[in-house]
């Protein structure tokens, strides 16, 4: 159960990477999943969650910007696996699968990453324009990324 929801909080980091590790990291702080004993114990710290947070909202305002790149170009594609493992490994670690979490983080930013982009190319072509499709994504992030974390526990 614990690698199918690192490879769903993966698949948010593929929509919006700093969406999932903000989730994970108040489940952490706020008790939900113990992460106190394993490398990402920082995960659970008192600021953690803030400053996740704080990257997350700048995220869901830049990506409504024209200037903003693709989430396929290698900077954009890098971040959404770095924080896929990141945030699939913290899940992972709440049950001692750390390692096979990180992969599942991995493997669900890339599917969340190239599925995200198809689905809101469809989702703005039937709009006909972005926004639209791109708040509907925001949302979807956010709340399946608190469903996921909420059933770690």
């Amino acid at each position: 159960m614990f690698l199918l929801l690192a490879l769903l909080i993966g698949v948010i980091s593929g929509l919006r990477a700093m969406t999932a590790p903000a989730a994970v990291a108040w489940g952490a702080a706020l008790g939900w999943f113990d992460v106190s004993q394993t490398p990402l114990a920082f995960m659970g710290y008192r600021w953690t969650p803030w400053i996740f947070s704080v990257l997350a909202v700048v995220e869901l305002v830049t990506d409504q910007l024209p200037s903003t790149p693709s989430r396929k170009v290698p900077m954009q594609f890098g971040a959404r696996i770095v924080t896929g493992a990141l945030a699939g490994a913290t899940i992972g670690a709440a049950s001692s699968l750390l390692f096979g979490g990180l992969i599942a983080g991995v493997i669900g930013a890339v599917i969340g990453t190239y599925g995200g982009a198809a689905l809101r190319a469809r989702l703005a072509a039937a709009f006909g324009k972005d926004p639209p499709a791109a708040l509907i994504e925001d949302a979807v992030a956010v709340v399946a990324a608190v469903l996921i974390v909420g059933a770690v526990s």
